[in-house]
């Protein structure tokens, strides 16, 4: 230890300040518990600062860009619509700074202390945390490790000026004439459309069978018919071999169906997953169990192996999704605390927000199936609903599935304008045990896109109103 470094003590530290670490020490902090939350970067952690906000920031301004364009069959026609992309950065950066800024007014207004630094675990209550000019060991009772992940980089396709990461192609100076995107899941293809929304000139490259892996095949089947209106081509069952940059652009080359391809762009984005951030920290030092892919094995009530120590968010297994995380910081905070707490991930929604949005909730038909249930489904059209029409986004479906013994609500899925937004009514009702019966009779006001759920719900049941019947 160094000359001078006397020990500060404090009740719980939390290692990360994203979407799970703030709000891990926030919860903490409303127990009656003294915290400290370490952050090497940036307040807001990845989501704030280069994920979540800034590319739905960017995405927004992308939807504004291309409505102003593509207007005509509602009256409206524009000639020489113009954008300056310095000012829509500006904006990005703008919503960036107002929630990080708000996100450390609270930190500071729950008393929680905020260190900056690099955390490395010395034992089971020790950790040093480290900058570029000191270093203070910090004692606590007990630690919430919320660090969160990065990009996975390729070794054939080092990131740099051209071949960028999801940071990179967010913090751009130019609108790319074209790009190429590595990866078709929820990055790749919500950036991707972004780009195309803006003008540029779109290829997907994509190594499984299709995109978006994730959402069922009749969804994303709607995405694809858009992105392709958009311009953009999808290269599935491809393999990245290597790029060539130059100082103006890159060749990227790509192998499909044994054959060798090129495609020239300005920029090539790489996004073919996350790695999470726990090397590094000393964590197999003090025994941390670990698992595959560098994650941290957990309990239900994110315990590590060794008591006084959690881990939450992208750096324990399943979906890497911020809500996920801040769920899991309020569990681990709550448990910490006392509390009996437990993770129940009966009801996590997924949203991918490309043009028209796909968002998912519990469990898809082939998923309840392989369950074991007895399902019913039923599925109802953007294109029958008065609010839809009226908005000119008729493309897309609410698909309900229950267990058909009761009415069960075990899973929906939505494509389609405002499925984002939509998509927690129904996490609501699978977290309620609600049946399909309880949604058709809840009265969705009209002209709404909420309606799309009720008008589900009567398909299911056998009786829709406002399609046909099979």
């Amino acid at each position: 230890m160094v000359v001078g470094d006397f020990p500060i003590e404090t009740d719980t530290l939390v290692i990360g300040s994203g979407p799970g670490g703030y709000v891990a020490a926030i919860r903490a902090a409303q127990t009656g518990q003294k915290v400290t939350i370490v952050e090497k970067e940036y307040i807001g952690g990845v989501c704030l600062n280069v994920g979540c906000i800034p590319s739905k920031a960017l995405i927004s301004v992308a939807h504004r860009y291309d409505h102003a364009k593509h207007s005509d069959d509602m009256g409206i026609t524009t000639s020489d619509v113009k954008i300056d992309f310095s000012k829509a950065q500006a904006f990005k950066d703008s919503v960036v700074k107002k929630l990080t800024g708000g996100v450390e007014g609270l930190l500071k207004g729950n008393k929680v202390d905020i260190v900056r630094g690099e955390a490395y675990f010395v034992d089971e209550n020790t950790v040093r945390i480290m900058d570029e000019n000191s270093a203070q060991t910090y004692k606590f009772k007990n630690v919430i490790i919320a660090t969160g992940s990065r990009p996975v980089e390729i070794p054939s396709f080092k990131f740099t000026e051209r071949v960028l990461s999801s940071t990179g192609a967010l913090n751009l100076t130019e609108i790319p004439k074209k790009l190429v995107v590595i990866g078709g899941g929820y990055i790749g293809t919500e950036l991707g459309s972004a780009y195309a929304n803006l003008g540029s000139e779109v290829t997907i490259v994509e190594g499984a069978d299709d995109i978006l892996t994730g959402f069922e095949k009749q969804m994303t089947a709607i995405v694809k018919k858009s992105l392709k209106k958009k311009g953009v081509e999808i290269v599935t069952k491809a393999v990245a071999k290597g790029v060539k940059e130059t100082k103006s652009g890159v060749t990227v080359t790509f192998e499909v169906g044994g054959e060798e391809k090129t495609v020239e762009a300005d920029y090539v984005l790489v996004t073919v997953g996350r790695r999470p951030n726990t090397d590094e920290m000393g964590l197999e030092e003090i025994g941390i169990k670990m698992g595959e892919r560098g994650l941290i094995e957990v309990d239900k009530q994110l315990r590590t192996n060794i008591k006084n120590i959690f881990a939450i968010g992208d750096v324990v297994s399943g979906l890497q999704l911020a809500h996920k995380a801040s769920y899991e910081g309020k569990v681990a905070a709550e448990v910490i605390a006392g509390q009996t707490s437990v993770v129940d991930y009966l009801a996590i929604p997924a949203v991918c927000f490309t043009d028209p949005e796909l968002a998912t909730v519990g469990l898809n038909e082939e998923e309840a199936k392989k369950e074991g249930f007895e399902v019913k489904a039923g599925k109802f059209p953007f294109g029958a609903n008065g609010r839809a029409l009226a908005l000119n986004t008729p493309d897309g479906f609410v698909k309900l599935v229950s267990r058909k013994s009761d009415g069960l609500l075990l899973g929906a899925q939505i494509v389609g304008q405002g499925a984002s937004d939509m998509i927690a009514e129904l996490g609501l009702a699978i977290e309620a045990g609600m049946t399909i019966e309880d949604i058709a009779m809840t009265i969705h006001a009209h002209p709404t896109l909420g309606e799309i759920v009720a008008e589900a719900a009567e398909v299911v049941m056998g009786h829709p109103i406002h399609i046909m019947s099979k």
